[in-house]
Formats: structure tokens, C-alpha cells, sequence
């Protein structure tokens, strides 16, 4: 996690963002070097460096919609370190810590990159339209840097070149909690799933009680 003192990467960090959004055609919220650093000091953002402390990646989270939505935004690699796994990791720390900080708020973001899209999939981010985000007019705002944003008010905003992903706490359980779950309700599965097996066979244990096999199904649900 990103603190104060990592404040002096943040202006080679905001112009590696804009030199990657002019490069790839699209646009993204720009955010002054003042900004990133603020995130960095409120514990926002996630940073990686090397050993010798040189800059390698970025992101940090934004809040809108008081607080109901969160998104990860500005994910940025340096040029030197890209394609080697580092996003991933970035992006799953991000990841994590928003679901620290806002445990109950529904997860999102906007791209036209695969290589995040697939990322996002992995963290269990499903696609979505539009209307499923955030409606906060701040949000949209930072959109009016993109070279695609004439398309995405001439569409009302529903949807533009960006596919719009969520991840939704309320639709998924922590591994943990799934974990509980089936501890507490071993038993009571087991006796649900034995009453349907011997509901399921009863007919044919009625039918002989000398035979073999019969006499090995009392035995098995009568144990």
C-alpha cells in the first residue's frame, strides 16, 4: 500500500498515464501529480517499486455515489516492466484493499483493454451496461478527456467503446464464508442428501427384505 512517502513518484506516475492513454487512442479521467499524491497519503493506492526503489506500477481507488461504488482506477505499468505479470498483482492487491476499506460497496470499472478485462474475470468481475454503475455526475465528468466521449453522450451515456465490468459483493461469498457454511451444515446436508437417496430407493427395498443387496441398503441407510 501506497503512503506520503511514495508522494514523490506521483508526477512521473501521472505522465506515464497520459502517455499510455495517447499511445493506445483512448482517454482517461486525467488526475494532476497533487491528486495521486493525495491517494498515496490517505492509503488509496497501491504502488510497487524494485529493490532499489524504482517506480514500476500503480493504481489507486476512487469512491463515488457516497461511498456504494468503488473503482480501481488508473492502473499503469512503466514501459520497462510490462508484460510480466505485474498488473495482475497490482490489480489484485487493489482488489483487496477495497474490499477492506469498503467491504459492502459494488466494485467497477471502464476499459478496451483484454488484458485488464480478463484480470477483472479472474477477480469475478462480470460484464454489465451502463446503467449498472454509477450514475454520480463526478464520475462521467472524467470521461471528458477521452477522445470517445462525443460517442458516449451521443448514446445517453447506455454505452460507448469502454465494456463496463462489476464486481458485486452481494452476488458472491468469500472463500471463507463458503468454508463456515459447510461446517456448520455437514450434518444437516448429509441427512438431507441420505433422506433423498433413501426416498429415491425406498420402492425397491419394500419389494424383497431377504435379498442381499436389499438387506445392504437398510443396513447403509439405517446406520
Amino acid at each position: 500500500m501506497a503512503t506520503s512517502a511514495d508522494s514523490v513518484y506521483a508526477e512521473i506516475v501521472t505522465e506515464e498515464m497520459a502517455t499510455s492513454a495517447a499511445a493506445r487512442g483512448t482517454g482517461i479521467a486525467r488526475r494532476s501529480p497533487e491528486y495521486v499524491a493525495k491517494k498515496m497519503e490517505e492509503g488509496k493506492a497501491i504502488i510497487a517499486l524494485t529493490p532499489q526503489n524504482d517506480w514500476v506500477g500503480f493504481c489507486y481507488i476512487e469512491t463515488w455515489s457516497h461511498g456504494e461504488y468503488v473503482a480501481n482506477s488508473g492502473l499503469i505499468v512503466a514501459q520497462p516492466y510490462r508484460k510480466s505479470g505485474v498488473a495482475r498483482a497490482i490489480k489484485r492487491k487493489i482488489f483487496e484493499l477495497s474490499r477492506e476499506k469498503y467491504p459492502q460497496a459494488k466494485i467497477f470499472g471502464l476499459t478496451t483493454g483484454l488484458a485488464v478485462m480478463k484480470i477483472n474475470s479472474e477477480l469475478g468481475y462480470e460484464p454489465v451496461t451502463y446503467s449498472e454503475l454509477t450514475q454520480d455526475e463526478a464520475f462521467w465528468a472524467g470521461c471528458k478527456s477521452c477522445v470517445n466521449y462525443e460517442i458516449l453522450m451521443s448514446k445517453d451515456r447506455k454505452n460507448c467503446m469502454c465494456t463496463a465490468m462489476l464486481y458485486d459483493p452481494a452476488d458472491h461469498y468469500e472463500p471463507e464464508e463458503t468454508k463456515r457454511f459447510f461446517e456448520e451444515n455437514k450434518k444437516g446436508l448429509e441427512r438431507l442428501v441420505r433422506f433423498k437417496e433413501w426416498k429415491l430407493l425406498r420402492p425397491f427395498m419394500k419389494k424383497s427384505s431377504g435379498g442381499k443387496s436389499i438387506g445392504f441398503l437398510h443396513h447403509l441407510f439405517n446406520r
